[in-house]
């Protein structure tokens, strides 16, 4: 149980350090933690420019592959659950989807559109 706690709040210290990790690059924070009933997005936010971004945090060991890090299927969970997020907000839905990671582990590094909601 205590190596679970731990792991939560390695990953919401992620999560922060993710969303202040895209402020300075003009991107307006919408959501933390955003719950569906088809699961979780870490990130919602919104740059001056383009779609919105659905960003998974991933806080690992160095040396870890962070394309590795979101399988196919949370793949497709975040992207049915950003689906439901657009729907209930129509004024975004016009800007379309992008799903970035953000490796937090050592030299944080933000991956742009890794993957397509069709993929």
């Amino acid at each position: 149980m205590r190596n679970r706690e731990e792991a939560e709040k390695r990953g919401h210290r992620g999560e922060t350090f993710a969303a202040l990790l895209l402020r300075p690059k003009g991107h307006r924070i919408l959501g933390r933690r955003i719950r569906t009933h088809a699961g979780e997005i870490d990130l919602v936010n919104l740059p001056v420019f383009g779609p919105v971004c659905f960003v998974e945090a991933k806080t690992r060991a160095l040396g870890r592959d962070t394309a590795e890090a979101v399988a196919p299927a949370q793949r497709t969970r975040i992207a049915r659950a950003a689906s439901l997020y657009l729907a209930s907000r129509p004024q975004l839905q016009a800007r379309g989807a992008r799903f970035d990671v953000i490796a937090v582990a050592g030299f944080p590094r933000h991956f742009k559109d890794v993957w397509r909601a069709d993929d």
